[in-house]
């Protein structure tokens, strides 16, 4: 392998290669600390070498000689992602898309970009022509959209435009196979999901096209409920209430709010906070419906005032784990799905059932054009063998599990590898180089 990938290393003279052994591994890993499941299996697990084009040229460059000398590849963004997805199994090229981050064009409802452009930095293009990102992670910040198709599911924007799988939430992929002539292949319209949310198994995407929405003005407010069930129901009927444009409704048990230092003048101790961004146009209805569910307005930020300081999307989604294992390092988390049809009775159930070991926080999002609540629980780790029941005992009410603590794509969201994905691979990718070990089908494969 060493004599390989020296002579890779010749072969691609002019590019820019880490070699560096502690940056090397810094740029091996990602959030899978997340997981006290994850961090003993995935230790050590890093790199040769990293490699950062600076252009689709480049990335052919790479590809053609990772190919030739038959070493993997796992390409990587700005590693925000929580489960491991690029952390390589088996050494290699590192390959950091972070210097292709071209906008070559924004038009209204939709915006051509490179892989390793930020999602704030698109955001704020976009936003230069009343457009925006239909929905981000809570890592918009540093996350880029290459990254965010490849290992994401959804965020802050899903309760009004539903998941990344959704059809039409990604136009188009354009990616880099890797084979001994690699091949640029343009995906668009339903064929997008040959190379979605696969962790780059499949290909290597340069450049992406995606919707926009109207760039509404957002203002956030805090509302606090002295009852969770309370909380709840506000929650569902806000996002049940159609001619009220949102973009996000988070809703907490009163455990939570201790970790939120920044925001804790607003959440009286003991009370259950929603955090909202709402149109600043649907503001007026918003104290009749709180009133209705017997809850308090306890901060409010026009959309102007909104773009500066604190975020409240920041405590939200994933972020709220973070800022969970910044005070407490022995809290993990769950990803939960509810069923439409008795959603908020289970979430009722499980809050009742859990207590303190499994403490719950609500993200509501759009799914088949029904607004349900989904969760990213907080909880208490104590051994995987306990998480693992956590997990069955949810899977029994009907509550579907994306396990944050795989790093096998088959276990955590999809439970089975989409077949026309695997078809796209076997072409795509020939010697098995790509992010490989991540799947459980394909291991097969390669052991038959």
């Amino acid at each position: 392998m060493t004599t390989r990938l020296d002579t890779l290393i010749n072969s691609l003279e002019g590019l820019e290669i880490i070699t560096e052994p502690s940056q090397v591994a810094k740029l091996s890993q990602d959030y899978h600390t997340f997981s006290p499941v994850l961090m003993p299996k995935l230790e050590g697990k890093v790199g040769d070498i990293v490699v950062r084009p600076a252009n689709e040229e480049e990335v052919l460059k790479v590809a053609a000689a990772c190919a030739k000398y038959r070493v993997p590849v796992t390409v990587r963004g700005a590693g925000t992602g929580n489960y491991g997805q690029c952390v390589p199994l088996h050494g290699g090229v590192i390959l950091d898309m972070t210097r292709m981050h071209e906008i070559p064009w924004v038009k209204p409802g939709v915006a051509r970009v490179e892989a390793g452009v930020k999602l704030a930095a698109l955001d704020k293009k976009a936003r230069e022509i009343g457009w925006e990102m239909r929905m981000t992670p809570s890592t918009y910040r540093t996350a880029t959209i290459g990254g965010f198709i490849a290992g994401g599911s959804g965020g802050i924007g899903s309760v009004q435009y539903g998941l990344l799988g959704d059809r039409g939430n990604i136009l188009a992929l354009r990616v880099v196979t890797v084979e001994d002539e690699p091949r640029i292949i343009e995906l668009r319209g339903d064929d997008v999901q040959k190379v979605n949310h696969a962790w780059g198994i499949n290909g290597i995407i340069t450049e992406l096209e995606i919707p926009l929405g109207p760039a509404y003005p957002w203002a956030e407010v805090i509302i606090t409920f002295d009852d969770f069930m309370a909380a709840v129901n506000f929650g569902q009927a806000l996002g049940n209430a159609d001619g009220m444009i949102k973009k996000l409704i988070s809703v907490f048990a009163s455990q939570i709010p201790q970790y939120f230092h920044a925001l804790q003048d607003y959440i009286p101790q003991g009370t259950h906070p929603v955090l909202l961004m709402l149109a600043e146009s649907s503001l007026e209805l918003l104290p009749g419906l709180v009133q209705q569910y017997g809850g308090k307005i306890t901060y409010q930020k026009p959309a102007n005032e909104a773009a500066k300081g604190t975020h409240l999307a920041e405590f939200t989604w994933n972020h709220t784990t973070l800022h969970a294992r910044t005070v407490d390092t022995s809290i993990t988390y769950l990803q939960s799905m509810f069923p439409a049809n008795q959603s908020l009775q289970l979430v009722e159930h499980l809050y009742h059932h859990f207590g303190d070991e499994v403490i719950m926080h609500l993200e509501f999002f759009r799914v088949n054009g029904t607004v349900i609540p989904g969760a990213l629980q907080l909880v208490r780790y104590t051994t995987e063998e306990r998480l693992n029941e956590i997990i069955r005992y949810h899977e029994a009410q009907g509550v579907f599990i994306a396990n944050p603590h795989t790093y096998i794509i088959e276990d955590g969201g999809r439970k089975v590898i989409d077949p026309e994905q695997l078809k796209f691979k076997e072409m795509v990718d020939p010697y098995g180089l790509m992010n490989p070990g991540k799947s459980k089908v394909l291991q097969l494969k390669i052991h038959n």
